[in-house]
């Protein structure tokens, strides 16, 4: 069932375990909040609420630098929703709620917007003004107002920090593996199917070249095996990521061959979504399309028996 975001002007007020932050991607760190939120409430007999911005605060505070996006605003919200959280309230990030004191926000969002009875939170959460509140800050106002608060202490996956930012920076160096585990599954993006060059046709080998949206992540170029699919229907398939160097492309695009599919599938102006399983290589540039198309060959063999 698909979760509906609400907000704290329409949430009604009662008693509840709240647990806040981007949940950017709904991470295994992430679901360790989530269940710890969920859990606490259903033995207290109250409501668990999660908490996220939108958008990213790093785009307000600071424009251009805000990173790019593991999920959008409503696969986090579905994802959010998949760990049972009662409620998931979106706050928009605006410059009025980056002015508010911690005991602002504190007050107008979680005692009055929303009932906080028990707050959930990471050990490395700020929030407030020039990011002044902290767990301490959380805990000093729970006597004041009522509410109990609970940190948990961040996961880690081989030695590493499970966080968004980690995750970003493996999938863009291509590091698939720890990224998935560390998602707690593989990084998938979707995507408008585009009209592209249509070089692939002639060479035998149809793609569907995908239209991301510019603010979402999209793996570091190279070749990769995965599943695509649309609506229901699904098949094996193998992306390349990158700038197309053997036809001196300069844009970076997504293009996505269905694997044993007839080619004369239509798929343009449907919503695609790929999910990166193995990264097969770097990218490459070839002689000419002869050793272009001998190596794609290669590549699709390869990701038959990855995905077998």
């Amino acid at each position: 069932m698909s979760m509906h975001a609400t907000t704290v002007e329409a949430i009604e007020v009662a008693p509840s375990v709240v647990t806040i932050g981007n949940f950017d991607g709904v991470h295994r760190g992430h679901r360790v909040l989530l269940r710890r939120a969920v859990d606490t409430a259903a033995d207290a007999g109250l409501r668990s609420v999660a908490v996220t911005f939108e958008p990213h605060p790093a785009a307000v505070l600071r424009p251009g630098s805000e990173p790019l996006r593991l999920q959008s605003l409503d696969e986090r919200v579905e994802s959010l929703g998949a760990c049972g959280v009662d409620e998931v309230v979106v706050l928009p990030f605006t410059a009025e709620l980056a002015a508010l004191s911690p005991e602002g926000f504190i007050e107008q969002v979680l005692v009055d917007g929303i009932g906080v009875h028990r707050i959930v939170i990471g050990t490395n959460f700020r929030f407030g003004h020039r990011a002044a509140g902290d767990v301490v800050t959380l805990v000093e106002r729970g006597e004041d107002h009522g509410f109990t608060v609970e940190a948990v202490t961040l996961r880690e996956l081989e030695g590493a920090a499970v966080s968004s930012s980690a995750i970003r920076q493996r999938l863009e160096a291509g590091e698939l593996a720890w990224a998935s585990a560390a998602l707690g599954r593989p990084y998938a993006v979707r995507g408008t199917v585009v009209t592209g060059e249509g070089r692939g046709r002639t060479i035998g080998v149809p793609t569907a070249n995908l239209d991301i949206d510019a603010g979402r992540l999209v793996p570091g170029n190279g070749v990769y095996a995965g599943r695509a699919s649309v609506g229901e229907q699904r098949w094996a398939a193998v992306t390349n990521v990158g700038v197309r160097p053997t036809f001196d492309g300069q844009h970076r695009s997504v293009e996505v061959h269905l694997i044993d599919v007839a080619t004369d599938l239509d798929l343009y102006g449907s919503a695609l979504r790929f999910t990166f399983e193995h990264r097969i290589r770097g990218e490459q540039r070839f002689s000419g399309p002869d050793e272009l198309v001998a190596r794609i060959r290669t590549d699709i063999a390869e990701a038959r028996d990855l995905l077998a």
